[in-house]
């Protein structure tokens, strides 16, 4: 896996890194947030993301609200939410990015992590990623005031 592009821009030579591929849910009650670091953005990944909630959430309604990402309509995903009728989808509208509140989330992530820094490994963005969530699930109230409050 090569993690130097090179990038020019002008005159210069930059480096980008890999990205990490993400996948977060966000409890508008407590604020806490799921997430998981996969290495692709595919339908499987996606299912280990809902087990997860799964297991984090073992009883009651879960309801998701989501984009329309393609991975989110995936056949596959139909076999599962068959198998886990606890489990419900609800879809954003199409183009409504502002109502999506993991979309601040990543936002949030770039700006306080990943932007004007370049990690020689990928593991270490996963390392920063991850302690940036531990930080933000230790004060869930910080979470509820950036990106709860606005809907």
């Amino acid at each position: 896996m090569n993690l130097r592009t090179p990038l020019k821009k002008s005159n210069r030579l930059m480096l980008k890194h890999e990205g990490a591929k993400l996948f977060a849910a966000i409890n508008y009650e407590t604020g806490h947030i799921t997430h998981r670091e996969e290495e692709q953005c595919d339908v499987n990944a996606f299912l280990r993301f809902l087990g997860d909630i799964l297991e984090e959430y073992p009883e009651g309604k879960i309801f998701m609200i989501l984009d329309n990402s393609r991975i989110h309509h995936a056949s596959k995903l139909k076999l599962f939410l068959d198998k886990h009728k606890r489990l419900h989808l609800v879809f954003l509208p199409k183009y409504s990015p502002k109502l999506n509140l993991t979309e601040g989330l990543w936002k949030w992530v770039r700006q306080d992590v990943i932007n004007n820094v370049y990690f020689k490994k990928f593991y270490l963005i996963r390392l920063h990623v991850s302690k940036f969530m531990k930080r933000l699930n230790a004060n869930p109230q910080k979470v509820i005031d950036r990106l709860l409050v606005r809907l």
